[in-house]
């Protein structure tokens, strides 16, 4: 789901929140060495989200946040931003040629490309991420 996070919204933020859970408390920021990317260039995007960075000029960057459940894909665009929500068991990631990662949910698809070792760093973190979520889920349902 894309959303406009510009503003503080109660509802938006409970979407988010009940999607991919509530953000990492600081301790568990520290215990996992970080939970951001950085900032990740832009190289091709679904039309939807190609509507909304084509209004301005500005170089398109984005930043991905690892939530408890799944992640955040930030970007912003004229004065807004806006978060692809993305579940893990909607999360797809694919590394193509040429260092570009292909993020998928659903019909929406966003690809960075990377020039950066701790980039790719973040791309294998957060997958072993989502492995050990599935695995945990699979020792003890609820």
């Amino acid at each position: 789901m894309l959303l406009n996070v510009s503003y503080n919204r109660p509802k938006i933020k409970k979407q988010i929140d009940d999607a991919v859970g509530k953000p990492f408390s600081l301790v568990e920021r520290i215990k996992m060495k970080g939970i951001g990317s950085g900032k990740m260039f832009i190289d091709s995007t679904s039309i939807q989200i190609h509507n909304l960075l084509v209004l301005d000029n500005n170089q398109n960057v984005c930043g991905i946040e690892m939530r408890p459940n799944g992640i955040l894909v930030t970007f912003r665009s004229l004065l807004e931003t806006y978060a692809l929500v993305i579940p893990f068991y909607k999360l797809k990631i694919y590394k193509g040629q040429s260092d570009v990662y292909s993020i998928y949910r659903d019909d929406y698809f966003i690809k960075v490309k990377i020039k950066e070792k701790q980039h790719h760093k973040f791309m294998q973190k957060l997958l072993n991420f989502k492995l050990e979520q599935y695995d945990a889920k699979l020792q003890h349902p609820n």
